[in-house]
């Protein structure tokens, strides 16, 4: 019989195939490919469960394992091609092949095992692929992967309100172009990560973040009213016994409601606030307000050149909400938080100031602070109180392990992490805050100024007393009963 064109096609490119595939590379192709396979089934249990807790487990999983599964399959072709060139050149390669007709066994053997092998290989390289980028978005590759940079973020994290909420609904949020735009940016933080030439610490803002009103109002509306909120800040003082005083603020949350409230005058219908600053986000010396199409700007008298001629940022929830999920504390807020949480026993003679004089001392290492921080705590009160160690040993021990859990938290040596290094724009005490603009220093042409009312955003209720009467009041707290004459 002879053979039509169809089959001089077929044997013109498949006979071909049989003989050229026997050749190192192409079979090193095949082991590379069938050992990632084999790996990829062991890890197809945890794969299925959703999620991979251990970091560098999912590396393992879904960045080293595709490298040479899919480089084994670049080899297999390449091995061909190759023979094929080289039995050209020396003149061995064979003019003729045994006929190829669906009646041989051995094709029809060759077909089912390339359309096995293909499905098989389709469907490990696309679930490697989609786990690859599902891993990438999990909380555990943003904060655990590249553990010295993201330790002081994924610290602050874990202790925030968005403890529960994935790191990328907030920094990446949906859609696919914001997506394409973080994987981008990714790269180069990875070789950054790689060559070791990332900054210490890192810098803040993140100018390429993506506007709050697409991540952060997915949950929070800031137009909607808010009602007025009591906020109670506890304060001990250095004295002997933690003398506790309190400073009860109203706080006019507001919204939607016609320019009303801290909300409603920086976020409600019809405002658009625009300004300029430096690469901080500290200095602002310009501001443009509109409310309804009326514009008005407002600037000190010291604006640089340089910050006049930049391009004007339009104010969103970032602007003072700038830390919601990594948020750090100073040594004094943060030692008044643990006491008035019981965390350090407020009994303790002179707690409040020895322990913020243990953590503003500069260690090493955190290796270094956990050695000589609950040491040192202990250490004070074993001289100077002895009695007081005699009778609240355990309690002391507990106190000295918060302090350092509360240096922990805060302080990354390895990253240049200090006291204050990141600043927090929600009020004004610690660092500028609302006095950015609300400082009484910028003007209009026309003379107004920016306002500088305290009770523009909240009233005093309280300040620093020891026992306030609006908290008695509200039932809050408890009233304590006359002394006995």
């Amino acid at each position: 019989m002879t053979p039509n064109n169809s089959e001089r096609r077929g044997r013109g490119w498949l006979s071909p195939v049989v003989h050229l595939s026997n050749n190192w590379i192409s079979l090193a192709g095949v082991v590379i490919v069938t050992t990632a396979t084999v790996f990829w089934l062991f890890l197809l249990p945890i794969t299925l469960r959703g999620g991979v807790q251990n970091p560098y487990l999912g590396i393992l999983a879904f960045l080293i394992l595709p490298g040479p599964f899919f480089a084994g399959l670049l080899m297999i072709p390449l091995g061909i091609w190759l023979k094929r060139k080289r039995e050209g050149r020396s003149g061995i390669y064979p003019p003729e092949f045994p006929p190829l007709t669906w009646r041989n066994f051995e094709l029809r053997k060759l077909v089912y095992f390339f359309l096995v092998t293909t499905f098989l290989n389709i469907a490990i390289a696309s679930q490697l692929s989609y786990g690859a980028v599902s891993y990438m978005e999990t909380v555990t590759f943003c904060g655990q992967t590249c553990h010295t940079v993201m330790q002081p973020e994924y610290t602050a994290y874990q202790n925030s309100p968005h403890s529960n909420v994935e790191c990328v609904k907030c920094h990446i949020g949906p859609g696919a172009g914001w997506f394409v735009k973080s994987k981008l940016s990714g790269v180069g933080q990875v070789f950054a990560v790689a060559f070791n030439t990332y900054p210490r610490p890192i810098p803040t803002p993140v100018h390429n973040l993506r506007p709050a009103r697409e991540t952060c109002e997915a949950c929070h509306w800031p137009q909607k009213y808010g009602e007025d909120r009591i906020k109670i800040i506890s304060k001990y003082a250095d004295d002997e016994t933690n003398s506790l005083t309190k400073t009860v603020l109203l706080m006019k949350i507001g919204g939607g409601n016609g320019g009303i409230g801290i909300h409603g005058t920086h976020l409600g219908t019809g405002v658009k606030i625009m300004y300029r600053s430096d690469e901080s986000r500290q200095t602002i010396p310009w501001v443009e307000y509109s409310v309804n199409g009326q514009t008005t700007v407002y600037a000190t008298a010291d604006v640089k050149p340089d910050i006049a001629g930049s391009i004007p940022r339009e104010m969103d929830c970032m602007d003072c909400h700038n830390r919601p999920s990594h948020a750090y504390d100073l040594p004094e807020g943060a030692v008044d938080k643990a006491m008035n949480a019981g965390l350090i026993a407020p009994s303790l003679p002179f707690a409040k100031k020895k322990a913020v004089e243990i953590l503003k001392v500069t260690y090493a290492s955190r290796d270094d602070a956990a050695q000589k921080i609950p040491a040192a705590f202990a250490k004070y009160y074993q001289e100077s109180h002895p009695a007081v160690w005699a009778q609240h040993q355990s309690e002391i021990t507990a106190a000295g392990k918060e302090v350092l859990a509360i240096y922990d938290r805060n302080i990354f040596p390895d990253m240049n992490v200090t006291w204050g290094k990141y600043p927090m724009n929600i009020g004004h005490n610690d660092f500028p805050g609302c006095f950015r603009c609300h400082d009484g220093s910028h003007n209009a042409k026309d003379g107004k100024s920016i306002s500088q009312d305290c009770n523009a955003c909240h009233n005093v209720l309280a300040m620093e007393e020891k026992e306030p009467k609006v908290l008695t009041d509200l039932g809050i707290t408890e009233a304590k009963p006359p002394a006995q004459k």
